[in-house]
C-alpha cells in the first residue's frame, strides 16, 4: 500500500483519533477508579438505550467479549459504585436488564461535555452533503472494525 496516499491519509488519522479518544477514556477511568472496559461498558450501555437495545449482562458480555463470570464481575462493579442498576424486565420477569444510572451520565457529561461541545462545534462548520460523506466513511470504517473483531 502506497503509504502517501489519501486513503492511508484517513486511515493515520482515523488512528490517531482512536488513540487519543481512548487516552480520554483512561484519564476519566483513572480519574474515577474506574477499568477502561468499565468506560466501554458504561458506552454500550448509554448507547443501547439512545436506540432503545434492552441491554441484559449477556447482551454486554458479547459487546465486550467477555465470558459470563467477567460479565458478573464487571456489572457487580459497576452497581457497587452507583453507575449502572439491574432491573426485572417487565415482558419476561426472568431477564434481567441494565440500565445506566443517573450519576454515571453527569459524571460522563462533566468530563466528555467540553470534547464533545468542540466536535459538535467542528461539524458545525461544515455543510450537510460534507457531514453526509463523513457519516457514509466512518458507517463503513465501523462496519469494518466489526467485521474484523468478529473473525
Amino acid at each position: 500500500m502506497d503509504e502517501q496516499s489519501p486513503a492511508m491519509g484517513l486511515v493515520h488519522l482515523l488512528r490517531a483519533v482512536t488513540v487519543e479518544f481512548d487516552l480520554l477514556g483512561a484519564r476519566f477511568a483513572a480519574r474515577h477508579g474506574l477499568h477502561p472496559t468499565d468506560v466501554r461498558a458504561l458506552i454500550h450501555l448509554l448507547d443501547a438505550a439512545r436506540v432503545g437495545t434492552r441491554a441484559t449482562p449477556g447482551w454486554l458480555g458479547e459487546q465486550l467479549l467477555l465470558n459470563s463470570a467477567g460479565t458478573t464481575a464487571l456489572v457487580d462493579r459497576l452497581e457497587r459504585l452507583g453507575l449502572v442498576r439491574r432491573s426485572r424486565d417487565t415482558a419476561d420477569r426472568r431477564r434481567v436488564l441494565l440500565e445506566v444510572e443517573e450519576k454515571a451520565t453527569e459524571l460522563g457529561w462533566t468530563f466528555f461535555g467540553p470534547v464533545i461541545g468542540e466536535v459538535v462545534a467542528a461539524a458545525d462548520g461544515f455543510e450537510a452533503g460534507e457531514l453526509e460523506t463523513v457519516r457514509r466513511f466512518l458507517t463503513s470504517v465501523l462496519e469494518s472494525a466489526g467485521r474484523a473483531r468478529s473473525t
